[in-house]
């Protein structure tokens, strides 16, 4: 048997950038002599994903996750950086002709199960769509009876094909956006905050069915969430973003356990617990800057208590420390005392 641990991982980003032109109309720029305007949303994220295991990435909105979602299944081209998968440079197989081979490979399940489905097409139509679309199978008799083990798989009956999106709750429509991305037979999904719309309840359903797909087909996911206790049920390695960098980089029970951070500190701070009532609750402190100006060094220091001249100077690099991956002069320097359990 093959050691997971000394095969190469499947997922690799490497330095990955987008940024966006947001500036004003040519017009305007001249009648009112306003410069170009660039929008960072992802400054060099960098990580890894093992086969058959789970990066989260959590963190405020607006920090970039839902970008990084979107570079690594080809809906945005990386302005620096690239993404490997499988050993073969991602993006530059999507711009030739076998790049449907690797779509095939990579999946994404969307956020909004409200948004994500076609209304005028029946639920048949939607989860048969990349079996056609990928030229998997073409029988009309073969296609109606994979969509069916396919809507069994996530727990509906095959009878729901025949049916319209509208006619389901939340949780089934995005039990559909499942069988559809699993229609293709991918290795790697991609997951923006897939129960976010969802009751709690019925989070918990869609979480297990991944959970068991994962173990049953060997999947590899990257989950985007900004809840925390949901990150902590469904994954191996966290990753904390902030205005678009990684801040921390740990597995699961490191990071809940001795968070180093400041800002996955206060992140795990303000949630309530339940074993600790009489203690008083730390909300996350401050706003989030504004990306289009963002702060000089270290992104983070207008909300830190333990910045000083160089966290507000120099921006500080990921490096490991004590087995984990962070960008924190103050951790580095001493000034700031590792974790204890949260």
């Amino acid at each position: 048997m093959t050691d997971r641990s000394i095969q190469p991982p499947l997922v690799v980003a490497d330095d990955l950038a987008c940024s966006f032109d947001v500036s004003a109309p040519w017009l305007n720029r001249v009648l009112e002599g306003k410069p170009r305007q660039r929008l960072h949303a992802v400054d060099g994220v960098s990580f890894e994903i093992p086969r058959g295991q789970t990066l989260a990435l959590v963190g405020e909105s607006g920090c970039g996750k839902s970008t990084v979602a979107r570079l690594l299944v080809g809906l945005y081209k990386p302005t620096r950086g690239h993404f490997t998968f499988d050993g073969q440079d991602a993006h530059q197989t999507y711009a030739q002709s076998e790049g449907h081979l690797l779509r095939r490979r990579i999946q994404m399940i969307f956020q909004d199960p409200y948004a994500s489905l076609n209304p005028r097409w029946r639920v048949a139509d939607i989860v048969a769509e990349p079996l056609r679309e990928h030229g998997i199978l073409s029988d009309d008799a073969a296609v109606q009876a994979r969509v069916g083990e396919l809507l069994s798989s996530v727990g509906l009956s095959p009878l729901d094909m025949n049916k319209y999106p509208h006619q389901f709750s939340g949780g089934q429509r995005q039990r559909i956006s499942i069988a559809r991305a699993l229609a293709s037979n991918p290795e790697f999904l991609v997951c923006d905050e897939p129960t976010s719309a969802l009751d709690v309840s019925v989070q918990a359903q869609v979480l297990n069915i991944m959970k068991h797909l994962q173990r049953q087909h060997g999947l590899t996911y990257l989950f985007i969430s900004h809840n925390l206790a949901v990150v902590r049920h469904v994954s191996d390695q966290v990753g904390v973003m902030y205005l678009g960098r990684l801040v921390e980089l740990a597995d699961k029970a490191t990071l809940f356990s001795a968070p180093a951070h400041p800002y996955t500190r206060m992140l795990l701070d303000a949630i309530p617990k339940m074993h600790n009532t009489g203690h008083a609750r730390t909300s996350v402190q401050g706003e989030v800057p504004n990306p289009l100006n963002p702060p000089t060094g270290c992104a983070f220091h207008p909300r830190c208590p333990h910045a000083n001249d160089r966290c507000r100077a120099e921006r500080p690099e990921m490096v490991a420390f004590r087995g984990i991956k962070v960008a924190c002069h103050a951790l580095q320097e001493g000034r700031l005392a590792p974790s204890e359990a949260v």
